[in-house]
């Protein structure tokens, strides 16, 4: 198949920068958009190693919310980890920067191997995030081991325009083949079911229909593992945001608005234990003073 070799999406111009010195090195978070009253923002992960491929998606997301992009210690412009990460450690890191900003709910979300790294960071983040987005979930099953996920990338990567491969090529000779064979271990040890199976928000699945590193069949056992959740597809291979970067938009955007709805009961229900209606007579049913109540 010949590779389309003029499409190049424009990469967006106002982006904000900053970084954060955490105890596994530093890490850049790229921001675009401005927050929406009641719409949640979106603190995306980056995938393995690099994270520029994903500006064009991000910038059709920030037309109705702010975006973050997570770069983690180790990739793109972020600083070098004390030493080799597993996933888990690359979880913590995100969720020590999510700790870290003011209180409110986001949606969580993760492209490839950033929707493991995702999927863990929420287990430890479960009061801040109102829902979780996984595009391009890894590691499927049938891809895990070295051969098999190289052969799958390779058939992936035959039917991307030739553009991914350029802008990937600065970030991945930054990182190196080192880092980037122990990150590829990493992300093949661990499983994605485990950590989707507990959590306890919406979680929505989004699969590019040609996607080759992915089935469709893995994405919807994903859903179905999830107490809430959802799988759609659409147009194009596991790296669609950079081919297609609207065609996430529409869904993302639903699903905030249902996973919102779902933060509200969840937050009027906690709410309702806390407080209760048994109390009443005793004055045990009232919260304080200050707090809401008549």
């Amino acid at each position: 198949m010949s590779r389309d070799k003029t499409y190049r999406p424009a990469l967006p111009i106002h982006v904000r920068t900053s970084f954060h010195d955490g105890v596994l090195g530093r890490m850049r978070i790229r921001s675009l958009g401005e927050p929406r009253p009641g719409v949640p923002e979106i603190v995306m992960i980056q995938g393995m190693t690099v994270s520029d491929y994903l500006l064009p998606g991000l910038a059709a997301l920030s037309t109705w919310t702010r975006a973050h992009l997570v770069e983690l210690p180790g990739g793109s412009g972020s600083g070098p980890p004390p030493h080799d990460l597993t996933v888990a450690e690359y979880a913590h890191a995100a969720a020590e920067w999510l700790r870290a900003q003011p209180p409110g709910p986001v949606l969580l979300a993760g492209h490839s191997s950033g929707t493991q790294v995702a999927a863990e960071t929420a287990g430890h983040c479960g009061d801040r995030i109102a829902g979780v987005v996984l595009a391009g979930p890894a590691i499927d099953p049938a891809a895990r081991g070295g051969l098999r996920v190289f052969a799958r990338w390779w058939a992936d990567r035959r039917r991307d325009p030739k553009s991914l491969d350029e802008v990937h090529k600065p970030e991945r000779q930054r990182v190196g083949f080192r880092r980037l064979f122990q990150v590829l271990r990493a992300h093949l040890r661990h499983d994605l079911e485990t950590p989707v199976s507990a959590l306890a928000v919406p979680v929505l699945i989004i699969r590019g229909r040609d996607d080759r590193l992915g089935t469709a069949r893995w994405g919807r056992r994903l859903a179905d593992l999830a107490p809430d959740g959802r799988y759609v597809e659409v147009p194009g291979t596991h790296s669609f945001c950079w081919r297609y970067p609207d065609a996430w938009s529409a869904p993302i955007r639903q699903f905030a608005t249902r996973a919102s709805e779902a933060d509200s009961r969840r937050l009027s229900s906690r709410g309702h234990h806390l407080w209760g209606s048994s109390g009443a007579g005793t004055g045990m049913g009232r919260p304080p003073a200050g707090m809401g109540g008549p």
